[in-house]
């Protein structure tokens, strides 16, 4: 992956299973969760946080940095990043991106689907059950089956996976923490491959919802990117400057 800007979802613990869940009970979980973001009212997001690649054998560390991450929700994204002393930033608005190197030549690139998801799933204000369980189908995740398992100690509702199943689509949800894993089928630069994400480490963010302060991203088993967060803030009200493409081509 080199010094390429890389993010959370290019962007486990395995439970032991328990007696499979219907459907219905999918639906139920994941209604209960939204409804414990109903009442929260978030309009931005700044993440600071610490980044550390590793090799594709997933065992060694092969470089590290800084990353400040800025959301204006629904549609804006600034990415800021420091590897090995080369800063690049990224910007996402709406459906098209704009990253300015290292060299500080900018350009416009396919916009990385799961990126555009992030915030959903981190902070999954103002959305229905319905919307986000339309999404994990789009996404491959079978939203009619389902079990019961055990994650770092907590029971989660596996969405998409019978028990035993390692290899496809799902989303591990917790009652309080929300999402704490989802595993997908992505289409890399170098081909199909197994994406899985997991989240852990949850602090308060606001009202009833929680925020991972660790993110890892796997690949096809192999650990790829490792994110520790340093600090979040929420309603801060970044300038709208910060999201504007020109931004880039200041000095």
């Amino acid at each position: 992956m080199g010094r390429a800007l890389v993010l959370p979802l290019l962007l486990a613990v395995i439970g032991v299973g328990a007696p499979a869940a219907s459907g219905q009970d999918a639906r139920a979980a994941v209604e209960a969760f939204v409804a414990r973001a109903a009442d929260v009212r978030i309009s931005d997001l700044v993440i600071d946080q610490n980044l550390t690649l590793y090799h594709p054998d997933g065992q060694r560390r092969a470089s590290g940095g800084e990353q400040r991450m800025l959301f204006k929700l629904p549609q804006r994204q600034r990415v800021e990043q420091t590897v090995e002393g080369q800063r690049e930033i990224q910007l996402t608005v709406g459906d098209r991106v704009w990253i300015r190197r290292a060299d500080g030549k900018v350009s416009e690139i396919p916009t990385p689907e799961p990126v555009r998801a992030l915030t959903h799933l981190l902070v999954p204000v103002k959305r229905r059950a319905a919307d986000l369980l339309a999404e994990w189908r789009a996404r491959g995740v079978r939203d009619d089956v389902s079990h019961v398992a055990r994650l770092g100690g907590r029971p989660v509702t596996v969405i998409g996976a019978r028990p035993g199943d390692r290899d496809v689509p799902a989303v591990w949800l917790d009652a309080d923490y929300g999402i704490v894993r989802i595993v997908t089928r992505e289409r890399l630069p170098n081909g199909a491959r197994l994406l899985d994400l997991t989240f852990s480490e949850h602090r308060p963010l606001v009202g009833g919802l929680y925020f991972p302060y660790r993110q890892e991203v796997f690949v096809d088993g192999r650990l790829l990117v490792l994110f520790t967060v340093r600090s979040v803030a929420i309603n801060t009200n970044p300038a709208d400057a910060l999201f504007d493409p020109a931004s880039l081509r200041s000095p």
